[in-house]
């Protein structure tokens, strides 16, 4: 098979695109590294794309290998033919070389397997040839009585040949092809209660829907009740289509044995055949629906990670509780712990003067700026109890609900115990809240990605290809917003292009030893960091203030004499990027001719438009680009809303059947995609993302159930 080939008709590429991008995987380059830095050789294909053609690529080179073990296990076996290796060669997929290795694979005791061990095989293969002239079944099969053996009778005998004639016909790659086929386009997923009380399930409770057109987050709802045993789930097809398949291939009319090879055939059907076919559909829905909701994971984890920093501020961080109370924590605007409190503002305590005097004390101590209030248990009344302090507070504070999922995962870790020794559990956990808000990035690495909550079913994933997908989107994050190498987490370094666990150890052990990095070349004297992690890493590790203001832009450092020469061409220096006062090279390069100076450069004009954007923005953050989080200063409670009240809120997260948006009232609001544009979407995030900033109306509020209906769609159009 020609990977290439394939791979470029797959993705719709050109042939350079495809062999260049295998070379420089093969090669060891990280997928960061390739997107960024080999823009000429890929022509410009982004992380995303990349990622799926490596992983397209594996899968492939996993197929050629199965060929040939399934090759040459046939051969072994001298039973390997041209037609059988055209077979083989042709086959699309893992699922199709399965069938066609399904009659030659050792399999365990099976009815046929004793049947033949009995002798009765010559007997099945002369019913099976339905010859017109052949005597009855039940008369030939009394020749094949065989007492020693366990044949006692004609009857015995007949049915261990229809065991084998079922087999054979159960082997038929081709018709589990066809059976696959059309059992996808017509078959019907039926759900039926498995209890009394169901539950959440209550909607599948006697419930069916074409496999063609069930929806992904159907299949992981009635998968998990099963899993739950409080569904039962089937599918059910048509017989008579799945009869007529069989009968096209291996019934021949006009034989004394065609009835027998057809009552073998329904056997196979109902017990060898359908079972299986029941089981990769479901196996197929559930593949394909785990897939979607990792994609649609990975997509709201992007957004999350990707969420502007609120910078330079001084912020409280407040982690709710009712009986053990409110833990508070100072952070400065690098994220440094000032100061830590625990006030009692909520019941059963209700200490709510003592805590106004304790967080009006840290405010003024420390000159906050900004509250990040996490918003699990008692997040709503520590809320009005914040927004309170702030309208009492002579200072311009305002307030913004984190999302704390995952941040007891973090404070319970390892990791945090080394990072706040001398701190609790909780406490911990305030200062993340506050640093959340900070640099949602830096703070939200430490974290296991799958915990962070921005997805649906993500314990029903494969989690080997959760991990895999999340890992993916978080190194892609950590690569294009770049990190300061004098000030970043092990677990930041950690997830740089090139750089492991270990490595990013031995940088923080090195600049703790020796103090911080001047210059990028630096690297190179970090224990186990060779050329090629260095090649790798360097372009996305930044030093602010540096001997070599290239050092804090994304310029990679083979670029480094090509930047200095445009700089010259341009009639700049490196004082002037230091300064930041190289505002329209980009102009002067115009003006010159873009291709004209990448060719005298010696660099492809990619390489020379991404060096033109770092230089005329050093130290460049691509979150600054986003509109900022929105902050506030009062609060809200469901009794307030009031259909068709005008709201501004913040989308949370995004999910196959709509979005949820937090309003300011504790309970975030669903607005169900048929609400949110009046064009026709296939999925939410075609219109939204996770961050987003959204104008909403209050459809319904069911304060008992906590149900509140939103809709970004025009009241008149509701």
């Amino acid at each position: 098979m020609d990977l290439i080939k394939l791979l470029c008709e797959e993705f719709s590429l050109k042939t350079f695109q495809v062999e260049n991008t295998v070379k420089l995987i093969d090669e060891g380059n990280t997928i960061p590294f390739i997107a960024r830095y080999r823009k000429e050789a890929t022509g410009s294909l982004d992380d995303q794309v990349l990622r799926e053609l490596s992983d397209r690529l594996s899968y492939l080179r996993n197929m050629e290998e199965t060929r040939e073990k399934i090759k040459k296990s046939i051969e072994e076996q001298g039973a390997l033919t041209e037609e059988l290796v055209a077979a083989i060669d042709a086959a699309a997929t893992l699922t199709e070389l399965d069938d066609i290795y399904r009659p030659y694979k050792k399999k365990r005791k099976t009815r046929a397997s004793v049947a033949k061990e009995k002798g009765l095989e010559p007997l099945a293969q002369l019913i099976y040839e339905q010859s017109p002239d052949c005597s009855e079944p039940l008369t030939a099969a009394e020749e094949y009585i065989n007492a020693e053996l366990g044949v006692e009778t004609a009857e015995d005998a007949l049915a261990g040949a229809m065991d084998i004639i079922a087999e054979i016909i159960s082997d038929d790659a081709d018709v589990r092809k066809r059976m696959r086929f059309v059992c996808s386009a017509h078959g019907i997923i039926t759900v039926k209660a498995a209890a009394e009380d169901v539950g959440v399930y209550e909607m599948y409770s006697d419930y069916s829907e074409p496999v063609s057109k069930i929806p992904d987050h159907r299949i992981l709802a009635i998968n998990r009740g099963e899993k739950e045993e409080l569904l039962k789930v089937s599918v059910d097809f048509d017989r008579d289509k799945a009869m007529f398949i069989i009968s096209k291939t291996h019934i021949k009319e006009g034989s004394p044995a065609t009835a027998t090879v057809k009552a073998a055939a329904e056997d196979a059907y109902t017990r060898l055949i359908f079972p299986s076919i029941e089981r990769e559909i479901r196996a197929m829905l559930t593949e394909r629906a785990s897939a979607s909701a990792i994609k649609v994971f990975s997509t709201n984890l992007k957004q999350l990670l990707m969420q502007p920093p609120v910078k330079d501020k001084v912020t409280l961080g407040l982690d709710p509780g009712y009986r053990t109370g409110c833990k508070v924590a100072v952070v400065d605007g690098t994220g440094k712990v000032l100061d830590t409190a625990v006030i009692y503002p909520v019941p059963p305590k209700s200490k709510v003067e003592e805590a106004k005097l304790i967080i009006k004390g840290l405010v003024k101590k420390h000159s906050v700026e900004v509250f990040a209030i996490g918003n699990g248990t008692a997040s709503h009344e520590t809320e009005c109890f914040a927004a309170e302090v702030i309208r009492e507070l002579d200072a311009d504070v305002s307030y913004m609900v984190v999302s704390e999922a995952g941040a007891s995962v973090y404070s319970a870790s390892k990791l945090a115990a080394e990072e706040f020794p001398d701190y609790d559990v909780s406490l911990r956990s305030a200062v993340s809240i506050a640093r959340r808000m900070q640099d949602p990035l830096a703070e939200l690495v430490k974290i296991e990605p799958k915990a962070i909550g921005v997805g649906q079913y993500q314990h029903d994933m494969p989690q080997s290809q959760l991990n895999s997908a999340l890992d993916g989107v978080v190194e892609a994050c950590v690569n294009s917003v770049g990190v300061d190498l004098n000030t970043a987490s092990v677990q930041l370094l950690s997830r740089v292009s090139g750089i492991g666990a270990a490595v990013a150890k031995n940088i923080v052990a090195y600049r703790e030893e020796n103090g911080r990095f001047s210059a990028r070349t630096e690297l190179k004297k970090v224990p186990k960091l060779g050329p090629k992690a260095f090649e790798q890493c360097a372009g996305f590790l930044k030093i602010a203030g540096g001997k070599n203001a290239l050092d804090n832009t994304s310029v990679h450092p083979e670029s480094y004499a090509a930047a200095e020469k445009l700089l010259k061409l341009c009639e700049y220096t490196r004082a002037d990027i230091k300064n930041g006062t190289a505002k329209n090279i980009s102009e002067r390069v115009a003006l010159r001719g873009n291709s004209e100076t990448a060719e005298e450069l010696g660099i492809g004009l990619p390489t020379l438009e991404d060096i033109v954007k770092e230089l005329e923005r050093p130290g460049r953050d691509p979150r600054d680009e986003l509109p900022p989080p929105m902050l506030r200063q009062d609060v809200m409670s469901m009794e307030d809303l009031k259909p068709g009240m005008k709201l501004k809120g913040t989308v949370r997260n995004v999910i196959d059947f709509g979005a949820f948006v937090d309003i300011g009232v504790h309970q975030d609001g669903l607005v169900h995609i048929s609400r949110i544009t009046d064009r026709y979407i296939k999925h939410p995030s075609e219109v939204l993302k996770v961050g987003d900033i959204v104008n909403v109306y209050v459809l319904s509020v069911d304060v008992g159930k906590k149900r509140i209906s939103l809709s970004i769609k025009e009241p008149q159009e509701v």
